[in-house]
């Protein structure tokens, strides 16, 4: 199905056509094929799609459509506001809208209001008004509290990641933030799940929505692999597996931001060009490194789970589980950066002898058929160990070492023997 089919008007259709076709997007995405002719007549809808799977133009088509096709008002009135539940994600919305919305007759004014930078030039940029506000809800709350801008003529509502929305503890906030805006609008949620909060959200806040829903594709798409290794030869190992893939790019998962600057600056003492992401970073900063990383600037960008909540770099080769996630869950939305839009991956997952048991944890919570495997030249030391089975398969290590929990497992099991 083309472009075209989808049910957007004749008048914007051209225009929105040459943008799409010079940022790469050659036919629609099957969640774009379902939720633009919905969200095109004007449907609240509930959309449950994977990150990756195309979600962010499946709505900024046809809000862009909306607002050449709305009066023009002179001063601007915020007509369109999308919620997400980070900076990196919000500056990745605000820079598609514009992207696709470059050949058109008029283009949107769009702002990103996000925490962690000084709410001043934000608030400067509102002067005047603004037709489209990308927001995270902590600042936009800060932004009504200042009368930077006003909801009460919001027209469109996006809601992008509500899961991660609530997940990450913006369920009061999004509270206020619907009580600010008028009765009478289109909502659409997006979310990769659909739990009893998320339902509750979509039963309190859309009217009547249709609901389109997109299987997650990207797992196939991805070549997994876990290698063991002795903890003090990761570091010996990444740089071999950099020489020998020749990634052009690597995004490597550390478990905390000490480790994200000691890992990067290893990297740079072994001529790799790399740099640490974390929450630590200011915003300006953060943005810089991920622009550099975009551009082929950077081959190793190392980050913690937090900061690398919605980065989606385009064709990424490969990920690098250096430290295994805390969550069984995590381990997914990891590996899902890389795989996207159709493109092959990879991700590989270093496996120590303090990590084996989580790696079984990991494995059996989310179905996967990965062997771990011994490279020669990088065998573990104690063999014995990291291949001894585990006492108790539902247990696992969160982190480096045992939890205290684990411990006294592992002895009990010990008595017994």
């Amino acid at each position: 199905m083309p472009f075209s089919q989808l049910g957007l008007s004749p008048y914007v259709l051209p225009a929105l056509q040459q943008a799409l076709q010079q940022a790469g997007y050659s036919q629609p995405t099957p969640i774009q094929q379902q939720a633009v002719p919905l969200i095109a007549k004007g449907r609240d809808v509930v959309a449950l799609a994977p990150t990756g799977s195309g979600k962010t133009a499946a709505y900024v088509l046809p809000a862009l459509q909306r607002f050449v096709l709305a009066p023009e008002r002179k001063p601007r009135v915020l007509a369109q506001l999308v919620l997400v539940p980070t900076r990196e994600l919000a500056q990745q919305v605000a820079d598609v809208f514009i992207t696709l919305g470059r050949h058109l007759q008029r283009q949107p004014r769009v702002v990103c209001a996000v925490g962690g930078v000084s709410i001043n030039p934000q608030m400067m940029s509102l002067r005047g008004g603004a037709d489209v506000v990308v927001a995270t809800p902590g600042r936009l709350l800060d932004l009504l509290a200042h009368n930077a801008l006003s909801l009460k003529q919001v027209q469109l509502l996006v809601l992008d990641e509500a899961d991660r929305l609530l997940d990450m503890g913006f369920g009061d906030e999004l509270r206020q933030v619907l009580a600010e805006l008028p009765v009478r609008r289109q909502t659409l949620l997006f979310s990769a799940t659909f739990p009893p909060d998320i339902e509750a959200l979509a039963d309190a806040g859309l009217h009547e929505p249709q609901r389109v829903e997109v299987a997650e594709q990207a797992q196939p798409e991805i070549e997994q692999r876990a290698i063991r290794i002795d903890a003090d030869r990761r570091l010996e190992l990444l740089l071999s597996l950099l020489r020998e893939q020749n990634w052009p790019q690597v995004l490597v998962f550390v478990g905390s931001r000490r480790d994200s600057d000691r890992l990067a600056s290893y990297l740079r003492t072994a001529e790799v060009s790399a740099q640490a992401l974390h929450g630590d970073l200011s915003q300006g900063r953060r943005m810089r490194m991920l622009q550099a990383f975009k551009d082929g600037e950077l081959q190793v960008l190392v980050a913690t789970d937090l900061a690398a909540r919605g980065i989606d770099i385009a064709r990424l080769p490969a990920v690098v589980n250096y430290e295994l996630p805390r969550s069984a869950a995590d381990y997914l939305h990891r590996i899902g950066r890389t795989g996207r839009a159709g493109e092959k991956g990879q991700a590989v997952s270093f496996i120590d002898a303090a990590s084996l048991a989580h790696w079984r944890l990991i494995s059996k919570r989310n179905a996967l058929d990965v062997v771990a495997e011994t490279l020669a030249g990088f065998e573990p030391k104690d063999v014995e160990q990291t291949a001894a089975p585990l006492a108790d398969d539902n247990g696992g290590v969160k982190g480096r070492r045992p939890s205290k929990k684990d411990r006294l497992r592992a002895a009990a099991a010990a008595a017994d023997r």
